[in-house]
């Protein structure tokens, strides 16, 4: 849900089934806006810091500016029953970098109820993929019908998997209800800059 205010730095949530592209988007976006904002990354994964390790090894971001979380159980329970893991790595980056503009939170890979707890992210990103079959956005679930800004990636897989990007279309917009959203492919970048331009227009309402 979109705050009428927020504390510095602005949190934002990926949240996403796993395989979706949550860590791809967060690579993208990091190499687009970290010349211009002060950005780091916080990422979860259930008994490894896989994610974490993916971003570094691609210069998303200095090693320093993303923490790898290992949830140890239901990725839905660190972000929003109990987030004190997620909300101490936040707090420790905070601490080490005092010009911080937006902190990525990255939740493992889960259903499509998953939620992020508002005491943890102050605007809400999920990501879908197309390779799951066009049924996906007419399923709901909080991700679909609520998130701040919902991905639908892979659309370059459509044609291998069976999947109509117009039936995807049509539902996306019936559920969405007018609330924004984006086809990306995310290898080439196409539907990136549509993220990136929501992401700072909030930035500067929530201001």
């Amino acid at each position: 849900m979109l705050l009428n205010q927020y504390r510095k730095p602005l949190r934002i949530g990926v949240g996403g089934p796993v395989g979706s592209g949550k860590t791809a988007l967060l690579e993208v976006l990091c190499k687009r806006m970290k010349d211009s904002y002060q950005l780091a990354v916080v990422t979860n994964d259930i008994y490894t810091k896989e994610d974490q390790r993916i971003l570094i090894d691609a210069n998303a971001l200095s090693a320093d500016r993303i923490v790898g979380v290992e949830t140890g159980g239901c990725p839905h329970t660190a972000i929003r029953e109990d987030a004190s893991m997620n909300l101490l790595a936040v707090e420790e980056l905070i601490s080490k970098f005092n010009n911080l503009d937006i902190i990525f939170i990255e939740s493992g890979g889960d259903n499509l109820s998953a939620t992020f707890s508002p005491e943890l992210s102050d605007l809400n990103l999920y990501v879908i993929d197309v390779a799951a079959g066009d049924k996906i956005p007419r399923k709901g679930g909080p991700g679909i019908t609520r998130s701040d800004f919902l991905i639908i990636n892979k659309i370059d897989l459509a044609e291998y998997v069976g999947a109509s990007l117009e039936i995807m279309n049509r539902d996306t917009n019936l559920m969405r209800k007018g609330l924004p959203w984006s086809f990306t492919n995310l290898k080439t970048g196409h539907g990136v800059q549509s993220v990136v331009d929501f992401i700072l227009r909030q930035r500067l309402y929530l201001q």
